[in-house]
């Protein structure tokens, strides 16, 4: 969505998304999607990491590759690719991330019809900023489907917020993941009862994450957390699982947390 050269051409180490156009028995030539659809090569070395006895066992044209740039000559319009250096862990990523970015371009053209104005005028208005808040564009539709005040508390503002909200929540469903521990909580005091229940009010939802409480059998509770990733559910669950037997700890009582049964 930028005219500067400095982003016409990808840089030397990334990994692009490629159609391909034409195979030839030394190697083949690819199309770049994300860079106004720019001509690149792969050179048969770079086709695979084992023996190639024939090229098109390995790639054929109408195929969407993963490549990972290895050179760029801006003066000779050069681009040398390789599929080989590319594993699948990299592979994946990057396609959902194309297709993540697919998707939020069509989300914004949404957006930009109800406020009134073209996509490019929404990218250099609002858009690129999410892009650099968020990681991306889509990262930015999604956060705000789950938190739709978290445009606002990111100091955003304008007219465009309200139809971004209501764009996010009626296309994105938000990506959840759910982890289940275990407290288990006593207390001999008199008001045991009310140690306990003071205790477990520790356990709330955050700005990430839900969480809930129920009841197993004395002195177990089962602590079920849903976050946006588990490292996050995780570290949710610690925390408030330390804070919980802290406090019934001062006043008396016992605790201790696990993950497993």
């Amino acid at each position: 969505m930028t005219s500067t050269d400095e982003y016409e051409w990808p840089g030397e180490g990334e990994l692009v998304i490629c159609d391909v156009k034409t195979v030839k028995d030394f190697g083949a030539f690819l199309i770049l999607e994300e860079y106004d659809y720019k001509e690149g090569f792969v050179h048969i070395s770079e086709i695979s990491s084992g023996w190639v006895k024939r090229i098109r066992d390995h790639i054929q044209e109408g195929e969407k590759r993963v490549c990972k740039v290895l050179r760029v000559d801006k003066r000779k319009g050069h681009i040398d690719l390789s599929l080989k250096q590319v594993n699948e862990h990299q592979k994946r990523e990057k396609l959902q991330a194309w297709k993540n970015q697919k998707k939020a371009d069509n989300l914004l053209n949404i957006v930009a019809e109800r406020v009134g104005k073209d996509n490019e005028e929404c990218y250099e208005e609002f858009a690129f900023e999410l892009s650099d808040k968020y990681d991306s564009l889509y990262k930015a539709f999604e956060k705000c489907s789950l938190h739709p005040e978290i445009l606002e508390q990111d100091g955003f503002d304008g007219e465009w917020i309200e139809h971004f909200k209501d764009v996010a929540q009626e296309n994105i469903s938000p990506p959840y993941v759910s982890i289940t521990g275990f407290v288990e909580i006593s207390s001999t005091n008199p008001d045991g009862i009310e140690d306990i229940n003071y205790s477990l009010s520790t356990f709330q939802d955050t700005e990430d994450s839900k969480v809930e409480v129920s009841y197993v059998a004395a002195p177990k509770y089962r602590v079920e957390v849903q976050s946006e990733d588990y490292k996050t559910a995780e570290e949710v669950f610690e925390e408030q699982s330390k804070e919980a037997i802290k406090k019934i700890e001062e006043r008396g009582g016992k605790g201790r947390y696990y993950r497993e049964e």
